[in-house]
């Protein structure tokens, strides 16, 4: 079960290079002069489309996915995996890989909604499955 976990980190871990790659070279260039990005939503409009695209899937990254992590440790340890539950898992991992492609790629939010909803529509069942494991349990 908790293969799920390290393949979504392994995004993780390619999006923390993507952020760094693009923003390692503007810290560069304007060392010394950094200060007027002290707070980032002011300086967010003055960044290219690009750039933001980068910062918003990392910081969705950060945000739902962490549900995910605790449901699929907390099965982990109740040893209440089955082949549906790590199915489900995986079509988590795999509609969040597919909706930082989107987000990075052409960046269509009528796709990029479409997905999130999927995906979360996938936790939910997760969730849920696990509840009422629980509760029968």
């Amino acid at each position: 079960m908790l293969n799920n976990v390290v393949r979504s980190l392994r995004q993780h871990r390619c999006e923390i290079a993507e952020l760094m790659a693009t923003r390692i070279p503007v810290v560069l260039k304007y060392w010394g002069k950094l200060q007027q990005a002290m707070h980032s939503d002011e300086m967010r409009p003055k960044l290219p489309a690009r750039m933001r695209y980068v910062t918003d899937n990392y910081n969705h990254l950060l945000e739902q996915p962490t549900l995910f992590y605790a449901t699929v440790v907390y099965i982990h340890l109740a040893e209440t995996a089955t082949a549906l539950t790590v199915s489900l898992a995986w079509a988590y991992v795999a509609t969040r890989v597919v909706h930082s492609i989107v987000q990075l790629s052409v960046n269509n939010v009528s796709w990029r909604a479409a997905i999130f909803a999927l995906s979360s529509l996938i936790l939910l069942a997760l969730i849920l499955i696990e509840v009422i494991t629980w509760l029968g349990g």
